[in-house]
C-alpha cells in the first residue's frame, strides 16, 4: 500500500510544470457598434499602471487572443477612424474572453451629454493635471514630488480630499518665512471637479497667494480647464512703490481625435501693479497651442508657447508657481515673456522614455535675480525688491535662441529611476563684476553688461522610495557655464533646478488607506551655492546675481 502511495504522488508531482505556473490567456472579439467585426484593429495588453505588456491585431474575423501569466490586467483596443475602448481591472487565471466596442467620434458625441461617466469606474490618477500657458504640469499627484492631488481606487465614490502644508523657507523671492499652505480638491459631479489652493503667511495679514480651478470633462473628445490666481506681496517694492499685486486667469480647451491626434490651446490674461505709487499697470494675454500625433509608442509634437514656465523643481506649496515672473525695467514693472517654437519625438515603453526636440526662442524682459547686500541701497531702489529674503529682480535685455533637447528615463529596480538630459542654446553672462566708482551704478549699467552666450547644460535625475522608511527622495544636478546667470532652453518642461538640489518626504502617520496621514517634507536648492556672480557696485556694495539661490524649506504635511 505504502509503495502504491509513493506511485501515486509521484506521478503528481511529474504532472506539475517545471516552469512557474501554468499560461494564460485573454482572447475576444473587436466589433464596432452594428456589431460588425473590426479587422486589423490593434489590442494592447497592459499592467494594471497602463504601461503596455503585448500587442496584437485581430484577424479577419475581429478576434484576437493574447498570452499572459495569470494575474490582474488592462486591456485597450484601437482602429483607425475610432475612438479607443479601454477595459480595466480584468482578472486573468487560466483564460478570460473580454469583447470590446469601438465607437466613432460622431458616435460617443452623440451620447456623452446624456448618458455620463459611470460613478463607479476607476478615476485616473491624472485626471487633475492642470497646466500652465507652456503646457508644464500646475498641480498633481507625483509618486515622488509635489502632492497635490490624491486618486480614488477602485469603485470608489467621489469625495472630498485636502492637504494643509505648514513650511518654513529661506532664500525664496517674495516667500521666505512661515508659509501656510492649504489646498481642497472636490468632484462634485461625474465630470466635473473643483480645485482651491490658498498660500500665506501667518505674520503678515495681507501676504498670500490664491488659486481656484475648474475641469469640466468631455469623455473621449477631451476636456476644459479654467484657473484664476491671486497673489499679494505688501513686502515687496521698488522705487517707493508697495505691494505687488498679481492676477491670472488661465483657460485651456483639450481635444482628442481618437489615439492619433490631441490639440490643447489656451490663453493666460496676466494682471500686475503695484498697491501703492505703481508707477504702471501690467496686462499681457499669453496665448499657447500643443499639437500631438501617436503612433504606437511614438509621439511627434509641435507646441508654441508665450509664458516662460517656472521649474517643476521648486517645491510643494509655492503658490506664485502658476504666476509668470516680473521684474524691473526702466523703474516700471515688466513681465517675463517670449515666444517658443518646438518640434519633438517622443517614445515610450514599459521601463524608459527618450525625446528629442529642436526649438527656436525669443525672450523679452529675462528676470536676473540676486542678492543684495550692505550698502547696495541706491541700486536697490531701483529694482524689483522683497526685504524679507534680500532678494531682487531686473529684467534683462532681451534676447534669441536656438538649439536642441534630448532626454532619457529608465526606470531601475526597486520602484527608482534615472533621468538624464541635455540641452544647447543662449543664455545670458555678465560681461564684468565690477564698474568704475566714479559714478554711481545704476539698474540700466548692469543691464547693458549683460549679452547672451551659447551655452551646454547636462542634468542627471535620481528618485525612489527607500524599502522599509517608505522614504520618497529626489536628486537632481544640473550644470551649465558658471558665466551664465540664465537658463538654457528656458521654454524646457523637463529642465532640473540649476546645480544641485534634493527633495525628501518621510511619512510619520499613515491610515489604512495609504494616503491620509502625516509628512515630514524637506526640500534644499542650490545646497552648494554654485553659479553665484558678484557685482561690485560703486560704493564698494556687492549684488551677487545666480541662476538660483541658494535655499531650504522644510516642513509637515497633512492629508486628510
Amino acid at each position: 500500500m505504502n509503495h502504491l502511495v509513493l506511485l501515486a504522488t509521484l506521478i503528481a508531482l511529474g504532472s506539475v510544470p517545471v516552469y512557474g505556473t501554468t499560461p494564460a490567456t485573454v482572447s475576444g472579439v473587436v466589433c464596432d457598434s452594428s456589431g460588425a467585426p473590426v479587422v486589423g484593429a490593434e489590442v494592447e495588453l497592459m499592467r494594471p499602471d497602463l504601461t503596455v505588456i503585448a500587442s496584437v491585431l485581430t484577424n479577419s474575423t475581429g478576434r484576437f487572443r493574447i498570452a499572459v501569466s495569470p494575474g490582474r490586467y488592462a486591456l485597450k483596443a484601437m482602429g483607425e477612424t475610432f475612438l479607443p475602448a479601454l477595459r480595466e481591472n480584468v482578472r486573468v487565471r487560466t483564460g478570460a474572453v473580454i469583447n470590446l466596442t469601438l465607437n466613432t467620434l460622431y458616435e460617443a458625441m452623440q451620447w456623452l451629454p446624456s448618458e455620463p461617466r459611470n460613478g463607479n469606474s476607476q478615476k485616473d490618477d491624472w485626471k487633475w493635471t492642470l497646466r500652465t500657458a507652456a503646457n508644464r504640469p500646475l498641480l498633481r499627484w507625483l509618486e515622488d514630488g509635489p502632492l497635490v492631488v490624491v486618486s480614488d481606487g477602485s469603485g470608489a465614490a467621489p469625495k472630498l480630499k485636502a492637504r494643509i502644508l505648514a513650511t518654513g523657507r529661506e532664500g525664496t523671492f517674495g516667500e521666505s518665512g512661515e508659509r501656510v499652505s492649504a489646498s481642497v480638491e472636490e468632484t462634485p459631479s461625474n465630470s466635473r471637479e473643483f480645485l482651491a489652493q490658498v498660500d500665506f503667511d501667518p505674520d503678515s495679514a495681507a501676504g498670500m497667494e490664491s488659486m481656484l480651478g475648474f475641469r469640466q470633462d468631455l469623455g473621449f473628445a477631451g476636456s476644459v480647464d479654467s484657473v484664476a490666481a491671486v497673489a499679494i506681496h505688501p513686502e515687496i517694492e521698488s522705487g517707493g512703490s508697495e505691494g505687488l499685486d498679481e492676477a491670472v486667469m488661465r483657460s485651456e480647451e483639450t481635444i482628442h481625435l481618437g489615439d492619433l491626434l490631441e490639440a490643447e490651446a489656451g490663453s493666460t490674461q496676466v494682471f500686475a501693479r503695484f498697491s501703492e505709487n505703481s508707477p504702471n499697470t501690467v496686462f499681457a494675454a499669453l496665448p499657447f497651442a500643443t499639437v500631438a500625433w501617436r503612433n504606437g509608442n511614438q509621439t511627434v509634437r509641435y507646441r508654441v508657447a508665450t509664458s516662460v514656465p517656472e521649474s517643476e523643481e521648486t517645491g510643494e506649496g509655492q503658490g506664485q508657481a502658476w504666476v509668470p515672473r516680473l521684474a524691473v525695467s526702466d523703474g516700471k514693472l515688466a513681465l517675463e515673456h517670449g515666444l517658443h517654437q518646438e518640434i519633438g519625438w517622443e517614445r515610450s515603453t514599459s521601463n524608459s522614455d527618450v525625446a528629442l526636440l529642436v526649438y527656436a526662442d525669443r525672450i523679452d524682459n529675462p528676470v536676473l535675480e540676486a542678492q543684495g547686500h550692505s550698502g547696495a541701497g541706491d541700486a536697490v531702489s531701483g529694482l524689483l525688491s522683497d526685504p524679507e529674503s534680500g532678494l531682487v529682480r531686473v529684467a534683462g535685455r532681451g534676447f534669441s535662441s536656438s538649439g536642441v533637447e534630448a532626454t532619457v528615463q529608465h526606470k531601475l529596480p526597486g520602484d527608482n529611476q534615472v533621468r538624464v538630459s541635455y540641452a544647447t542654446g543662449n543664455a545670458l553672462v555678465l560681461a564684468g563684476t565690477s564698474q568704475a566708482a566714479s559714478t554711481t551704478v545704476s539698474p540700466t549699467n548692469m543691464i547693458l553688461a549683460t549679452h547672451p552666450h551659447h551655452a551646454q547644460t547636462y542634468s542627471i535625475s535620481l528618485s525612489g522610495t527607500l524599502d522599509g522608511s517608505g522614504t520618497r527622495w529626489r536628486a537632481t544636478y544640473r550644470w551649465q557655464p558658471e558665466t551664465t546667470i540664465t537658463s538654457v532652453a528656458q521654454f524646457s518642461n523637463d529642465g532640473a533646478d540649476p546645480y544641485l538640489n534634493m527633495q525628501f518626504r518621510q511619512p510619520l502617520l499613515r491610515r489604512h488607506d495609504g494616503v491620509t496621514g502625516i509628512d515630514a517634507l524637506v526640500n534644499l536648492q542650490n545646497l552648494l551655492a554654485q553659479g553665484y556672480r558678484p557685482y561690485v557696485l560703486s560704493d564698494g556694495s556687492v549684488l551677487v546675481f545666480a541662476q538660483a539661490q541658494r535655499g531650504i524649506s522644510g516642513g509637515l504635511a497633512f492629508s486628510f
